[in-house]
């Protein structure tokens, strides 16, 4: 069907005017309009993020049984020295956590978060 108030095109040709369909039963997205979501259903806000890779391996590191290197890469999509760079860039120097490792009954080396740091000594003291 067409409006009344819509302008007319005309075929430069055949100087016919060529017929717009705009459907009334669909309001136009710029209506203001939203859809409406499963009965329930919240819409997620918009300042909620999923978390970063960044996030994601210091959560892999955190656990008790701590992360490997293949598994930080499978978590990140990163190359194992990416990986590495991270290990030790970011997570030792910038972020100055504990990272401990250990070889697993297998071979592999298991990376992890340890819980607190190692007391200071005091210089003085030990004297």
């Amino acid at each position: 069907m067409i409006k009344a108030n819509t302008p007319t095109i005309r075929n430069a040709k055949s100087e016919q005017p060529i017929k717009t369909a705009v459907s009334e039963a669909e309001p136009s997205s710029s209506a203001g309009q939203r859809k409406s979501t499963a009965a329930g259903a919240k819409p997620a806000p918009a300042n909620a993020q999923r978390p970063s890779k960044q996030d994601r391996v210091l959560d892999l590191l955190r656990r008790k049984e701590g992360a490997t290197v293949s598994a930080i890469m499978k978590a990140t999509g990163w190359q194992q020295h990416s990986v590495r760079g991270f290990l030790a860039g970011v997570v030792r120097k910038k972020l100055k956590l504990r990272l401990t490792s250990r070889d697993d009954d297998n071979g592999k080396r298991i990376y992890r978060i340890a819980s607190s740091k190692p007391p200071k000594t005091d210089v003085r003291a030990a004297r």
